[in-house]
């Protein structure tokens, strides 16, 4: 699967966000602010998650349609993957 700039760029904030609570740890900011952060680094990781397999999905459902291929799998295995993910 080839990645989007957009996709790569979500990751890239993340990495940021990561270094960034690292760094109140560091700095021995409250706890309250560093789990605040965590939190949000843990949204963001969800819906790049959800940005990945939906795209994912849409890729493999158009390439078996246009196989004539049955479509349900590549829909089951794109919500066992979301579920995991949680």
């Amino acid at each position: 699967m080839d990645y989007d700039e957009k996709t790569k760029n979500r990751v890239k904030r993340i990495e940021g966000q990561l270094r960034g609570i690292l760094r109140m740890m560091e700095e021995n900011k409250d706890c309250k602010d560093v789990i605040t952060q965590l939190s949000a680094a843990r949204t963001a990781i969800d819906r790049t998650i959800g940005v990945i397999v939906s795209s994912n999905l849409i890729s493999c459902v158009q390439d078996a349609e246009e196989k004539g291929e049955n479509t349900e799998k590549f829909v089951k295995e794109a919500v066992e993957l979301l579920v995991k993910s949680r």
